[in-house]
C-alpha cells in the first residue's frame, strides 16, 4: 500500500484525512461481532450505537437506507454481527465502524434449528386445529408461567388491574432465557396440570409468557421439551412471547397465540368500563321493564278493583239481569206464540184448503158447471141434430114418395101394406090399395099381365 508522504508539518485536518484514508484502504470491509449498547436513533433516520465486548468497544455509524434492511428491532445487550469498513470521523477524530449491514449474532444457525423443529412437529400434527382446545367460556383463575422480575407480568398485571381487576392470577415463577429455562417452563406447565387434576388449584388456563427480545432470548419457547409440555396439556395453553413480529415453536403449538403479553391480558380480560357501561344500559332497560311491569300491574288491579264492588250493587245489578232476562224471555215467549200462530194459522189454511166439505162444494160446483156445459152442449147438439133432421127430412121429403105421387105418380099396396111394383105380383080380383098426393081409392084388378 502506498500512501502520500506527509508534509513536514501538518494541520489537525489534514492529519484526520490521512489517517481517515489509511483505516479506509486498510479495513475496506470487516465482520464484527459484538454486544450492542448506546444505541440511538435521531431524526435523521441514522442509527448510532457501540459494538463492545468484555475488553474494549468500537464506536459505529449506521446509515439510514442501509440500516432499513435489518429485519429485527435491535436493543441494547443483543449480540449482533456486523459488516462494513473502519473509517474515522475527522471533526471528532473519532474512530469508528460505518455499518453496511446487521443481523443477531448466532441468528443464522438457530434460524436452521427452528425451521428443523417447526417442520417436524407440523409433520407430526401438533400445530392441526382439531387439537386446540376452546377457552373456557367463564375464566377466573389463570396460572401464569413467566419470570417473576419481568416486564411481561407487568404488563399482564396492569392490563388485569385495569380491565377486569377480580381476575385472579397465580404465577409460576420460572426462568424465560438460559440454558435451563426450558425444564423450567415444561415442568411449570406439567405442575399446574398436575394441581388442577389432584384438585389443589383451579386454574381455568396457562398462560405462557415473556417479553421481546433477540432470538436467542426466545430460544426456550423454542425448545422440544417445552413444545411437548403445552401439547400434552389438559388446560388450554395461550402463549405471548415476544413482540408482534416475534414467533416461537409454542405460539403455533398452543391452543392460542396472543401477539404480546398485554394482548394476551386483554384477550383474558373484558373490559371493566365496557361491562360497567353495559351494565348501566341493562340496569336501564331492566328498570323500565320493572316500570312497564309495574304500570301494567297497577292497571291490573285497577281494573280488579273495579270489578270488585258493593253486593248490593252487585245484587241490584244481578236483579236488573234478571228484570232483562224476564223481558228477553217474555218477548221470546211472544215471538214464539206469534210464530206458533203464523204456523197455526198456516195449518188451518193449509186443512181448509184440505176440507172435505169445500172439496165437496169445489166437486159441487165444478159438477154444476159441467152439467151447464153439458146442457149447452146438448141442446147445442140437439140443435144441430135438429137442423141436420130437418135438413134430412126435406131431403127425404124431396126424395120421398110424395114428390113423386104430387108429379102424378102413385103407390100401389097390397091389402097387407106392401108396395106392389111389379105385375107378377098381381093377381085377379085381388084387392089393391092406391095412394095418390091426395087421398086413397081401392082397386081391384081384373087382369095382368107382366111385360
Amino acid at each position: 500500500m502506498t500512501t502520500q508522504e506527509p508534509p513536514q508539518t501538518l494541520s489537525v485536518s489534514q492529519l484526520n484525512g490521512l489517517a481517515k484514508q489509511l483505516l479506509e484502504d486498510c479495513f475496506a470491509q470487516v465482520n464484527v461481532t459484538g454486544e450492542l449498547s448506546t444505541l440511538s436513533r435521531p431524526s435523521s433516520g441514522h442509527w448510532y450505537f457501540t459494538l463492545k465486548d468484555d475488553r474494549a468497544q468500537i464506536r459505529c455509524a449506521f446509515f439510514k437506507g442501509k440500516n432499513m434492511r435489518v429485519n429485527f428491532n435491535p436493543e441494547p445487550g443483543q449480540q449482533v454481527s456486523v459488516r462494513g469498513k473502519v473509517s474515522l470521523y475527522e471533526g471528532r477524530g473519532d474512530y469508528q465502524l460505518i455499518v453496511d449491514s446487521m443481523q443477531q449474532a448466532g441468528a443464522g444457525a438457530l434460524a436452521l434449528a427452528f425451521e428443523k423443529l417447526k417442520q417436524e412437529l407440523l409433520a407430526a400434527g401438533w400445530f392441526d386445529p382439531e387439537h386446540k382446545k376452546p377457552l373456557p367460556a367463564t375464566i377466573k383463575h389463570v396460572a401464569v408461567v413467566t419470570s417473576p422480575t419481568g416486564a411481561a407480568i407487568h404488563d399482564i398485571l396492569s392490563v388485569f388491574k385495569r380491565r377486569w381487576p377480580t381476575m385472579q392470577i397465580s404465577v409460576l415463577p420460572v426462568l424465560v432465557q438460559g440454558n435451563n429455562a426450558a425444564g423450567q417452563i415444561a415442568n411449570a406447565i406439567a405442575q399446574a396440570n398436575h394441581w388442577v387434576r389432584t384438585k389443589q388449584q383451579d386454574f381455568d388456563l396457562i398462560l405462557v409468557s415473556r417479553g421481546g427480545g433477540s432470538l436467542e432470548d426466545l430460544w426456550p419457547f423454542n425448545e422440544h421439551i417445552v413444545a411437548a409440555a403445552i401439547h400434552d396439556s389438559e388446560l388450554p395453553v395461550i402463549s405471548a412471547v415476544g413482540h408482534e413480529v416475534d414467533f416461537s415453536i409454542s405460539d403455533f403449538v398452543a391452543d392460542i397465540r396472543a401477539a404480546t403479553p398485554s394482548a394476551a391480558a386483554e384477550l383474558l380480560s373484558p373490559d371493566q368500563t365496557e361491562l360497567i357501561s353495559k351494565l348501566h344500559l341493562l340496569k336501564g332497560r331492566l328498570a323500565k321493564s320493572q316500570q312497564l311491569r309495574l304500570r301494567r300491574w297497577q292497571e291490573q288491579l285497577l281494573s280488579l278493583s273495579r270489578r270488585v264492588r258493593d253486593p248490593r250493587s252487585q245484587l241490584r245489578e244481578q236483579s236488573q239481569r234478571l228484570d232483562d232476562l224476564e223481558l228477553r224471555l217474555q218477548r221470546q215467549w211472544q215471538q214464539s206464540q206469534r210464530r206458533r200462530q203464523q204456523r197455526l194459522g198456516a195449518a188451518n189454511q193449509q186443512l181448509s184448503l184440505l176440507n172435505p166439505q169445500r172439496q165437496l162444494n169445489n166437486k159441487q160446483r165444478d159438477l154444476s158447471q159441467l152439467r151447464k156445459r153439458m146442457v149447452n152442449a146438448i141442446k147445442q147438439n140437439l140443435k144441430q141434430n135438429k137442423a141436420a133432421s130437418l135438413n134430412l127430412e126435406q131431403q127425404l121429403r124431396n126424395l120421398g114418395p110424395e114428390q113423386t105421387l104430387n108429379r102424378g105418380y102413385s103407390i100401389i099396396q097390397d091389402t097387407s101394406g106392401q108396395i106392389i111394383n111389379n105385375a107378377d105380383q098381381l093377381s085377379t080380383d085381388q084387392e089393391l090399395r092406391a095412394k095418390f098426393s091426395q087421398g086413397t081409392a081401392k082397386l081391384l084388378v081384373k087382369s095382368s099381365t107382366a111385360t
